[in-house]
């Protein structure tokens, strides 16, 4: 009651008196993070990309071709142009103002409202220089205009003097602006950071290669990367920059896709600016996309890069269905992007940004001016590099199976507990809880799978039959491999994912033991089956948990003593002995698993005690420089499965004539 009470009194109390009026700068000063997005680090190296580019705007107009930017000993920044210059005379609605003093000291002043001074421009939704002037102590701006050098200080958005004029100045034009950040807004500890500044002058000076921005700071804060002086000037502007940022990286196409268009207002009113473009794809997939728009960076994207993303995607898909690859229809704009390195530049008039800080660019013309620019170029790109388009494509649909692949597991994991422990209904599943010791035997058909499952230690062995042959993951499209029951089976009784979402842990099994039948057609299984392993779960080769088990082929009976051999080569030899020998000799050939007797299956095959596993291992190159050992076993053993497994016959075909010569007793 006694609450409700005083909120009627304050209700009563509410009057005209308590409606604030906050006039020039003063709402600027009570809440700077509605201007410049906060009062960190960040938010005060805005004040400087704000000054810096207003400097820019006079060079893409035209009116200046040189910015110097100086970071002093006692913090203070200092920005010039040669450009116009900001006008002095007194304002039309302010006869008493300079138009100097109503741009520092008047929100939403300036001349960028109409394209009468500016063909293209920051916009018109940033901060501004008068919010700089209010987050300065002390702010110091000179013009040199119609050969006169004008002069005026201010702090905190306040005129300290009036507008000075120093005197003659015949041999130059343009503005200094020199400042320093208040530390009532910022606080003691904050202060401009030379590594910064240089890497914003860097960025502005490739993004308008008509610019030569000067650089320097004290030698104090000089490091190997952020010189003390330095001239920024690129002629080849974006290229120049993607270059130095990759460095010696290797990419996919030794030649990146860049240009710069420019739309005259004549040819199409609605597709008028200027669009600069360059983009790598790196081998190692680490990549970025800066996005700019008139200089300024848009960190958020926006309907530029919605236009880059649309443009590359609809080229690519074009170029595809010229090429006969159908596969393209897939791909999306994340599958083309995802690890590629690019920037992108345009400059348009009016732009619209998203925000005070101007991070996202809104103008939605600019999506249609970049799409139209650079689909076609692209396009044309692919098509006069055909073995980097090759390349390329062949990389975006790699990515783009690999991202059905995480959806379907994402689909799998996102079922209940209960469905998740849902196993394969054909597999027979060991009693022992942990991993450790069991083995999972993958066997041919259900008649190979009934006697392994009779002969099989029920406590740690379990046994999955698999009808028919098993998917060539070589050459299946992902399409295939997602529909294939087989592979889905197998992976669930496995549990441990495949390909990047392999996660050891997950595996159910110690040993993943392939057993099949000794002849051509259970060679070809296993061979499948191997196949499938090293290209969808090359971990569970390498960390030892894959096995081959070595059935017999024949059992020959000897005075009541049987012995099982695995081939001709041992089955002739031992046969050749006991015909010496007295007794009669009974020879059976086992034509598969199911025609053996669980007792045989077991004694021979299963059991611990008498068995012969094979553990499946990359190959080891052993004349070889240690240190290239792997990157040359992993390149060998891929071109030897793609060579025998791939989808290019003729590749098996010289393989088998390479190799003929080395075959002896087919089993054909």
């Amino acid at each position: 009651m006694e609450l409700f009470n005083k909120a009627a009194q304050i209700e009563n109390d509410y009057s005209a008196k308590d409606i604030e009026v906050l006039e020039g700068l003063e709402p600027v000063r009570m809440r700077p993070g509605m201007y410049i997005g906060g009062v960190d680090e960040r938010a005060l190296h805005h004040l400087v990309a704000e000054v810096l580019d207003n400097a820019m705007d006079e060079a893409v107009a035209g009116f200046a071709n040189r910015i110097e930017i100086s970071l002093e000993e006692d913090g203070y920044v200092k920005i010039t142009d040669n450009g116009r210059g900001i006008p002095v005379d007194p304002h039309p609605k302010f006869p008493d103002k300079s138009a100097l003093e109503v741009i520092l000291t008047t929100l939403h002043s300036g001349g960028k409202f109409t394209q009468k001074a500016y063909q293209t421009a920051g916009g018109l939704h940033g901060v501004g220089i008068s919010v700089v002037n209010a987050l300065t102590d002390h702010l110091e701006v000179e013009v040199a205009r119609d050969k006169k050098l004008y002069k005026q200080t201010y702090s905190r958005g306040v005129p300290q003097s009036a507008l000075e004029l120093v005197g003659p100045t015949p041999n130059r034009r343009g503005t200094v602006i020199r400042f320093h950040p208040d530390p009532q807004i910022f606080g003691e500890d904050l202060y401009f950071k030379a590594s910064l500044l240089y890497r914003m002058a860097r960025s502005k000076a490739y993004l308008y290669r008509g610019v030569e921005i000067r650089w320097s700071c004290p030698e104090s804060q000089a490091t190997e990367t952020v010189p003390a002086k330095d001239t920024l000037h690129f002629p080849e502007g974006l290229s120049d920059f993607l270059a130095h940022t990759l460095g010696e990286r290797a990419c996919l196409s030794p030649k990146f896709f860049a240009d710069t268009v420019t739309k005259d207002k004549s040819e199409d009113p609605s597709l008028y600016g200027k669009v600069e473009w360059a983009i790598a794809w790196p081998q190692d997939e680490e990549g970025f996309l800066n996005t700019y728009c008139n200089t300024i960076p848009t960190p958020q994207g926006g309907s530029h890069e919605l236009g880059l993303r649309s443009a590359l995607s609809r080229a690519i898909k074009s170029f595809g269905e010229m090429s006969n690859i159908k596969k393209v229809s897939t791909l999306t704009p994340d599958d083309i992007l995802t690890g590629a390195a690019g920037v992108l530049s345009v400059f348009i008039p009016d732009p619209q940004f998203q925000g005070q800080t101007k991070e996202k660019l809104a103008t939605l013309s600019a999506q249609r001016l970049v799409e139209t620019v650079m689909k076609d170029r692209f396009e044309n790109w692919l098509s006069s590099n055909p073995d980097v388009s090759q390349k390329l494509i062949e990389h975006f649909i790699e990515r783009a199976e690999e991202r059905l692949r995480r959806k379907n597991d994402r689909d799998l994991q996102r079922k209940t507990a209960t469905q998740r422990l849902r196993l394969p209904g054909k597999l027979a599943d060991c009693t022992k809880s942990g991993r450790e010791g069991t083995e999972l035997f993958i066997v041919e058909g259900d008649s190979a799978g009934g006697s392994a499952k009779q002969a099989r230690h029920r406590e740690y062995q379990a046994v999955l039959p698999l009808r028919g042959k098993i998917l060539n993951v070589a050459s299946a499209s992902l399409d295939k491999l997602k529909a294939n029951q087989l592979i889905a089976d197998l992976c669930l009784a496995l549990g441990c994912g495949t390909r990047k979402d392999y996660d050891s842990s997950k595996l159910r099994y110690d040993r993943v033991v392939i057993m099949t039948d000794a002849d051509v057609d259970g060679a070809h299984i296993a061979a499948l089956l191997m196949t499938f392993f090293y290209r969808e779960m090359p971990q569970l080769i390498h960390q030892g948990h894959l096995y081959l088990a070595l059935p017999p082929l024949f059992r020959l009976s000897h005075n009541g003593q049987h012995h099982y051999t695995r081939d001709e080569a041992e089955f002739e030899k031992l046969k050749k002995k006991f015909n010496e020998a007295r007794g009669k000799l009974e020879i059976t050939r086992f034509k598969g698993l199911g025609e053996m007797n669980t007792q045989q299956l077991k004694d021979t095959t299963m059991d611990p005690k008498n068995r012969t596993l094979l553990q499946i291992t990359l190959p080891t190159l052993k004349n070889l420089d240690p240190a290239k050992d792997l990157e040359e076993e992993i390149r060998l053993t891929a071109e030897l499965v793609e060579d025998l497994m791939g989808n290019k016959p003729e590749k098996r075909f010289d393989y088998i004539q390479t190799h003929a010569q080395f075959a002896s007793d087919l089993d054909i």
